[in-house]
């Protein structure tokens, strides 16, 4: 993979781009290739694992679903 480094950034960029961080869970250095890979129209920007798919599906909400399930396994009697 190549390195790439961004020059003469604008304050405020910056500081946008960690609150945006921030707010997705993520590093300034992974949102910022999020966003170049949305950019480009890679699939990059989708890549990632179930619990990372998660993340970014409930990321707006503020909050990951936490319910758990109500009719539990019960034990089944053989000797019945």
């Amino acid at each position: 993979m190549a390195t790439v480094t961004i020059r003469n950034l604008d304050d405020e960029v910056v500081d946008a781009l960690k609150r945006r961080a921030s707010a997705s869970g993520r590093s300034m250095e992974s949102e910022a290739r999020r966003i170049l890979a949305d950019a480009v129209g890679t699939d990059e920007a989708g890549a990632g694992g179930l619990g990372s798919r998660i993340r970014a599906r409930f990321a707006g909400t503020g909050e990951l679903p936490t319910e758990r399930a109500v009719d539990l396994p019960r034990e089944v009697d053989l000797d019945a």
